[in-house]
């Protein structure tokens, strides 16, 4: 099984830099923790760091701070209010310099979850009001994620899988459509309060695009 992880992973590493050179967009590299903490049966403290990059070894391109407090409908159905702090560091159009962009973002969120056989499904609706320097904007997110155990046959202790989503943004002025991200990685899940992940993201503008690779950590307490 150690072996097959292997190669699963050599492969996508392989792969990744091919899919980025075919594509001619520059390769970055987002590292990214999420945590959830459970309060209690109904509540939840979700928080997260992304620290993103322009290229695979490191330059600061966004770092995004995110916190909020949810709520249990059901076992499967939960919604949350959270804050986002984000800085961006933008190059300035024909010159080497960069201008820091700071936002701040309130969200409100609804995820649902389902089983199909061993497929476990995501489905994310995501309303944002942000506060982008000096100008205000709201967008809504469609994310929708699917996750397939290798090893085992359910999502279980000690066990690789398969992970892919793809994420549409609309804009609620200017151009309806912002950006779509479609994303595939293998994961290995640790225990109950710990997953592991490694991936490639395409992230799509319109008229350009963009290729990162993740490294992922989830983390339950």
């Amino acid at each position: 099984m150690r072996y097959l992880a292997f190669r699963l992973a050599f492969s996508l590493m392989i792969v990744t830099p091919s899919l980025c050179l075919a594509q001619n967009s520059d390769l970055g590299n987002w590292l990214l923790y999420f945590g959830n903490k459970n309060i209690n049966e109904k509540l939840n403290w979700h928080h997260e760091v992304q620290y993103r990059n322009y290229n695979a070894i490191g330059e600061m391109e966004q770092l995004l701070l995110r916190t909020g407090l949810g709520y249990s409908l059901t076992q499967n159905n939960n919604v949350l209010l959270g804050y986002g702090f984000i800085q961006s560091e933008n190059y300035v159009p024909t010159q080497e310099d960069k201008v820091g962009v700071p936002e701040h973002r309130i969200y409100q969120q609804f995820i649902t979850k389902q089983k199909a056989g061993r497929v476990s499904i995501q489905h994310r609706y995501r309303f944002e009001q942000r506060w982008v320097a000096e100008d205000f904007k709201m967008r809504f997110r469609y994310f929708l994620s699917l996750n397939v155990p290798l090893s085992k046959p359910n999502l279980e202790d000690n066990t690789l899988y398969l992970s892919a989503y793809n994420e549409l943004f609309v804009n609620n002025k200017g151009e309806l459509f912002d950006r779509n991200r479609l994303y595939s990685g293998l994961g290995y899940k640790l225990n109950k309060q710990v997953k592991f992940e490694i991936g490639y993201m395409n992230q799509y503008f319109g008229t350009s695009s963009r290729d990162q690779i993740n490294l992922i950590t989830f983390v339950n307490f």
